[in-house]
């Protein structure tokens, strides 16, 4: 027996056990972090991203040539883009300006409902106890194995009858929630936010609006970024129900794009000039928010 106040050797053991766990997993992370990334890895990363820009490479070549340029086969760009842009700004038939605001705004709301939506209901997911709350999450999961397309006819019937039909509302108003946002903000808020962070706050007297206001929200900043960009770039480069629901006279960029071929001569060197004009927005928002998208694909990576 031991003495009054002396530890027991079980309890130094329990003590030392989370020590031992943090210590290791303290190691783990300076390994990886010292670890200097090898000639291979960068070959590797070399060749993904080549791959990944040649087709916007390719794009602007064509786009900085003329209409001869695709049968000739040119590897280098030609002196014609800013004709060619001007060509495609100009065209009365696209509605370039309005189409790109159109695009930006619908964009933008569409991808600030998602991590609204997606935050709270992650959060009521990970961290909020109630009845049915795991089957419900499933069936969340469930509806991504839907195709869009099924969903095409009742869409358009609904908005037919609301008089929507040609309008941006449209296109925002079915996608103010993702399932996949859901998902993602509820994995995140679970390995995110400690329950004992939580209890603390509750017992400190916050409410639960506030302890999500305080706790979760800056907790799920990581994460909500990474939702943000890939929802804002998934709507800007939506192209199956705008081309449906809206008209010539209401267009988003991509709709108002693919008025370029409708003529009986196809000029692809215009056409791709518009395709590098539309993603360069995209492009401007990846190069201020790119530090956020690393760190909410990051966050969670060093975790024990």
């Amino acid at each position: 027996m031991s003495t009054l106040g002396t530890p027991t050797p079980l309890a130094i053991v329990e003590d030392e056990i989370p020590n031992a766990r943090a210590r290791r997993r303290n190691a783990k992370t300076v390994h990886i972090r010292g670890r200097r990334p090898s000639f291979w890895v960068y070959a590797g990363l070399g060749v993904v991203f080549a791959a990944s820009a040649f087709p916007l490479w390719w794009s602007f070549i064509i786009g900085s040539g003329d209409a001869s340029s695709l049968r000739t086969k040119p590897w280098w760009p030609g002196g014609n883009f800013i004709d060619n842009a001007i060509a495609v700004v100009s065209n009365p038939a696209v509605n370039f300006w309005p189409a790109l605001w159109n695009s930006i705004y619908s964009s933008f709301l569409i991808a600030a409902a998602v991590v609204i939506t997606s935050t709270l209901a992650g959060w009521a997911f990970a961290k909020l106890r109630f009845h049915g709350g795991p089957a419900l999450l499933i069936f969340v999961v469930a509806t991504m194995a839907v195709p869009q397309q099924l969903g095409v006819v009742p869409l358009y019937i609904l908005f037919s009858e609301l008089g929507w039909t040609g309008q941006i509302g449209a296109i925002i108003i079915p996608a103010l929630t993702s399932a996949f946002g859901v998902f993602w903000m509820t994995q995140y808020l679970r390995q995110a936010v400690p329950d004992e962070l939580i209890e603390a706050a509750r017992v400190d007297g916050a409410s639960m609006i506030r302890t999500f206001w305080t706790v979760g929200v800056v907790a799920a900043r990581p994460a909500a970024a990474m939702l943000f960009l890939f929802t804002f770039v998934g709507a800007w480069n939506n192209f199956f129900w705008p081309f449906i629901v809206l008209d010539r006279q209401n267009p988003t960029l991509p709709v108002a794009l693919s008025l370029l071929q409708s003529n009986y001569f196809v000029d692809y060197s215009i056409v791709l000039a518009g395709v590098v004009l539309a993603t360069i927005p995209l492009l401007i928002l990846f190069i201020f928010a790119g530090k956020q998208l690393v760190s909410g694909i990051m966050a969670g990576a060093v975790k024990g």
